[in-house]
């Protein structure tokens, strides 16, 4: 028996009628250092048309990728909403990669067209006669285009030459929508790519109640990358909710944001720990205004208890922290605490990795793929599924990060009965010592929690003894002694006695991926060429 219900299709043109013409009053703002750039949703619709219409007029048909290489601001969002409804696919492209690697993303995604901030001209420069496939180049912005020859387009003319109300065609849900590229520290990176109806779940999943419940009276500080895994779904959540938005540009340190929340009266953020720690750095010298902060989404990286607590303390607003992937679109849980935890519990719960959302399912693997009771004890892979986590790569189907129609997150840890994970490690970073598992992650949570740490990573490296010992490399805040034994001393009673490292060393800043992560392969290689100073502790914690 079949039902009676119209046979809809779950697409971006729903999502973005409904917000034209639902909250055509409401606001996206972009910072500028300068005066904010103000444009309603009324206005940023047409303009989206009109970008539409210039796309199709330069070529652009459904199914060809339209790469973006801008900041977050208007023109990546009337993009977002332009490119996929016109059946085009939007490839947002990650500026802080290295050249070969966004020249490697580039060719692979088989790009026609590059929207570029004139800001990052230069970047492209370095790739530009590497690219095989794009025939033009938009130029977003008042900055000399020149460097790009004769046949730079700029975005204002186009779309000005342009009128409103653009057909836009009839799409089938399951078509490609846009596209992301992992940003893994092994390997080439892998596309994802995302359809309509992916999209449009994952945008209703992540706006529900029990994960970021945005509405109409909310004001949106979007910290995290458009190009980052489609900005956490935000642009797709907030526009369909009506919800005013801040788009910082490229003012992405502690000063500017700090303005922004003031003046802007924003009431949700989300963004990796790094900015989370450097604006509480901020706040410890200067007067700043945070009162209208209601909400904050945290994830990227694992998330400290001692900076959710710091963070409550300062602004009394907590952090929840969420887990996913660019293959999961990426939400997949959140840490919302559970029914009746108390205010002093609140940090506890917030600190795990989060509880499962709706619409993904999930599980945990032992060594020989058997599944593993969710009773916060049995560690394992995580895997999981849903109708917006990815079932292969594009032109790569990768079989080995795929099980029994499961993805494999390569991420381990535990999960209890009520849903929340914990992850321990990434598979890769787990450190076995003397045939016992490590969680550097723990690890590293536990030396953030010191007041002179501002951050921590933990990495494996060989010893003739147990195989693998941890070796901790922190960041100090300035001043602070450089006194291996009273961070060791400070770790006693928190982890276990093995787990405590007899190796540190100090550094000046954690290296990190293009997306803000922790990159420990560069810290093993630098241990392996000696270029690391290595304070090691009388005894073997193992002894």
């Amino acid at each position: 028996m079949l039902s009676t219900m119209m046979d809809f299709p779950l697409t971006i043109q729903h999502l973005f009628r409904h917000g034209r013409r639902i909250y055509g009053k409401s606001e996206v703002v972009t910072w500028t250092g300068a005066e904010p750039r103000r444009v309603s949703y009324a206005q940023l619709a047409e303009r989206a048309e009109r970008l539409a219409a210039a796309l199709k007029r330069l070529g652009v048909r459904e199914g060809d990728r339209v790469g973006t290489l801008q900041w977050n601001n208007q023109e990546h969002f009337e993009a977002y909403l332009a490119v996929p409804c016109m059946g085009a696919v939007l490839h947002t492209l990650n500026l802080r990669l290295f050249p070969d690697q966004l020249a490697y993303i580039v060719n692979h995604g088989e790009d026609k067209v590059l929207i570029v901030d004139s800001s990052l001209i230069p970047l492209l420069v370095r790739v530009k006669d590497h690219l095989k496939t794009v025939e033009h180049f938009i130029v977003a912005g008042e900055g000399d285009a020149s460097a790009l020859g004769d046949g730079a387009l700029r975005y204002e003319e186009l779309i000005a030459a342009e009128a409103p109300g653009f057909a836009w065609p009839t799409l089938d849900e399951r078509a490609a929508a846009a596209m992301c590229y992992t940003t893994g520290t092994t390997g080439d990176p892998k596309g994802v790519v995302y359809s309509h109806r992916s999209i449009f779940l994952h945008s209703f999943g992540v706006g529900h109640a029990a994960a970021v419940p945005l509405t109409e009276k909310d004001r949106v500080l979007p910290i995290v990358p458009m190009f980052h895994a489609m900005s956490w779904g935000l642009p797709y959540v907030g526009w369909s909710c009506g919800t005013g938005f801040v788009m910082p540009g490229p003012f992405l340190q502690a000063e500017p944001l700090a303005q922004m929340i003031a003046a802007e009266k924003v009431t949700y953020a989300a963004a990796v720990p790094t900015i989370w720690n450097d604006l509480l750095r901020f706040m410890d010298q200067n007067p700043t205004d945070l009162s209208s902060l209601t909400m904050i989404t945290c994830g990227g990286a694992a998330v400290p208890r001692a900076l959710i607590e710091r963070f409550q303390e300062k602004t009394g607003v907590w952090i929840t922290q969420g887990w996913g992937m660019t293959e999961t679109s990426p939400i997949a849980a959140l840490s919302w605490p559970p029914r009746g935890t108390p205010e002093e519990e609140q940090a506890e719960w917030r600190a795990k990795t989060g509880r499962v959302v709706a619409g993904v399912e999930l599980r945990i693997t032992g060594d020989d793929g058997g599944e593993l009771p969710w009773d916060g004890q049995a560690v394992g892979e995580i895997e999981v599924r849903g109708p917006w986590v990815t079932a292969s790569y594009h032109r790569n189907p990768a079989p080995e990060r795929f099980h029994d129609g499961w993805l494999r997150t390569g991420d381990v840890g535990s999960v209890d009965p009520h849903g929340f994970i914990q992850i321990s490690d990434r598979a890769k970073d787990v450190i076995k010592s003397g045939g016992e598992w490590i969680s550097s992650v723990e690890v590293e949570n536990k030396i953030m929690g010191h007041p002179h740490v501002i951050e921590a990573a933990v990495i494996g490296v060989p010893d003739p003894t147990w195989d693998e010992r941890p070796l901790a490399c922190v960041v100090l805040k300035d001043g602070a002694p450089r006194d291996a034994a009273a961070l060791r001393a400070f770790l006693d009673g928190t982890v276990s006695p093995w787990w405590l490292p007899e190796r540190w060393t100090f550094v000046p800043e954690i290296p990190r991926t293009s997306v803000g992560k922790f990159d420990k392969k560069v810290l093993r290689t630098r241990y392996a060429n000696g270029e690391l100073e290595i304070v090691t502790l009388e005894g073997s914690a193992r002894e």
